[in-house]
């Protein structure tokens, strides 16, 4: 199975990527085959296959933390076999040349990780690391199992380069470039920049009912990443395999 919509990729422009304000972004419909994406959002890692419940973690600058299930991909994690052909596809040539267009001529290293977010959790206004280039998020959740009045969406917001990288603005002091409806056979492109900041408010869903993402984070070789490679860890730190 093929599982990325080619004809979709090859119709985006990377000059209009490039150009969008504040930063550069774009929201890309229909990014998998319609088989794929059932395949896919049937298949998800279920809650058990070894998600870490992150609750509290401290992060700098005064940002708020970013509650959530995560389940970072590495060899031995347990996840359905149709996961695997398709991070295979993402590491394999059409998506890396389709990220060098829009991105730039980068040698990449590619990170993988599933994020489930249950009532109250939320992302905190802030940029990402300067070793991630840029994160490709895709969404498994329908309107069948969420709905919009629930949140989840993701902000693209605009500091108008009033507040430095580090540093720990609150939503009401970025403004609204962009809502992304996290619903659907879609998927979020966005490039890191010392203004690129985004966020999710609070979720407002029900017990029991989960956002659902999965994100390819386009990592760059940095000190930081050959100094955690060295001692054995990936871009994102963790041990290269699962123990």
């Amino acid at each position: 199975m093929e599982f990325l919509n080619r004809e979709v990729l090859k119709s985006l422009s990377p000059d209009a990527f490039q150009q969008r304000e504040p930063y550069p972004w774009t929201q890309i419909p229909n990014v998998l085959t319609p088989e794929a994406h059932e395949t896919l959002r049937q298949s998800l890692p279920p809650i058990e296959a070894g998600f870490d419940r992150q609750v509290g973690v401290q992060r700098a600058y005064g940002q708020a933390p970013h509650d959530r299930y995560l389940l970072h991909f590495r060899p031995g994690v347990p996840v359905a076999q149709p996961w695997l052909e398709f991070i295979d596809e993402l590491r394999g040539p059409v998506y890396q040349d389709w990220l060098r267009t829009m991105l730039g001529d980068h040698q990449f290293i590619p990170t993988f990780e599933w994020y489930y977010a249950w009532e109250g959790c939320a992302v905190s206004p802030h940029c990402d690391a300067a070793r991630k280039l840029a994160t490709h998020i895709f969404y498994f959740n329908t309107d069948e199992d969420w709905e919009a009045a629930w949140g989840g969406q993701i902000l693209i917001l605009d500091s108008e380069r009033q507040w430095k990288t580090h540093s720990g603005p609150s939503f009401e002091q970025l403004k609204v470039a962009a809502s992304i409806d996290p619903r659907g056979n879609s998927s979020l492109l966005f490039q890191r920049t010392p203004h690129s900041w985004h966020g999710v408010r609070p979720l407002a869903c029900p017990p029991g009912k989960l956002r659902r993402l999965f994100i390819v984070t386009i990592n760059v070789p940095s000190f930081q990443v050959w100094w955690r490679r060295v001692r054995g860890k990936d871009p994102d730190g963790f041990r290269i395999r699962a123990a």
